[in-house]
């Protein structure tokens, strides 16, 4: 494992496979309580299957990289690392034009560095959140509940430097009563001008089909929706093959 600097913290990083001759570099970003490790084979897969080089890193605050220092994140952590850190990570790494494949919070991410003008290839968004639903709350506070009740804890400790940390420096700001007007449909999806594909689950405790059904209407890039039966949250996990059809098929799409 290697580590990089982004917005004055030290970041895990690992490269998975080998780069094509003009292909472009997949960056894998993480859900919210996400890391490398928490990807399992699918950046592998999907870097052998599309001849692609894959860019695997635990944001800050997660997995090995630094610690979250900071007491309380404000509600605009993911327009802070979208517009920040990830920046200062492709420099540092450089890493230019990439194509984004993210989970969750990740896909959010994804989404508003593209929306701001960023060059990316392409933008892979398993469920994501644009807006914040009543559904996706509760959810939080159900995970809050079982952090505290059950081995959860236990099972982000694999993961994370510190996974109480890691938990509340999560599920804290997705709690705040100012989180509920977090949304991003208006200012970034109509400035997305690459080619976008949503995935999401018709079971996702974390957000209905509206998600990537407002995206449908607003990216002005083409974009393209898979909705899956019989799949939560991670896409990758709960319907793997036709979920690793779907996106090797849009990144050979982009070579």
């Amino acid at each position: 494992m290697a580590f990089a600097t982004a917005a004055g913290r030290k970041l895990a990083y690992e490269w998975v496979g080998e780069a094509g001759a003009g292909k472009p570099t997949l960056v894998f970003l993480h859900e919210g309580l996400g890391s490398i490790r928490q990807w399992r084979d699918f950046p592998a897969s999907v870097a052998a299957a599309s001849g692609c080089r894959a860019l695997v890193y635990d944001r800050y605050g997660y997995g090995q990289s630094d610690v979250l220092a900071e007491s309380r994140r404000t509600v605009r952590f993911m327009h802070d690392e979208a517009l920040t850190a990830l920046p200062q990570f492709f420099d540092s790494l450089r890493i230019e034009n990439p194509l984004l494949i993210g989970h969750s919070d990740g896909a959010s991410i994804a989404l508003i560095h593209a929306g701001a003008g960023h060059a990316v290839r392409g933008v892979v968004a398993m469920a994501p959140h644009v807006f914040i639903e009543p559904l996706c709350l509760t959810s939080i506070a159900n995970a809050a509940h079982a952090f505290e009740n059950t081995d959860l804890a236990d099972k982000l400790g694999r993961y994370h430097r510190d996974a109480r940390n890691t938990f509340y420096g999560w599920a804290d700001v997705w709690l705040d009563p100012e989180f509920k007007g977090w949304d991003i449909r208006d200012d970034y999806l109509p400035r997305i001008s690459c080619p976008v594909l949503a995935i999401q689950g018709y079971d996702d405790a974390y957000g209905t089909m509206a998600q990537v059904d407002e995206m449908a209407r607003r990216v002005k890039a083409p974009c393209q929706l898979l909705k899956l039966a019989d799949c939560g949250h991670a896409p990758f996990r709960e319907q793997p093959e036709r979920t690793l059809e779907a996106v090797v098929r849009f990144v050979t799409a982009r070579t």
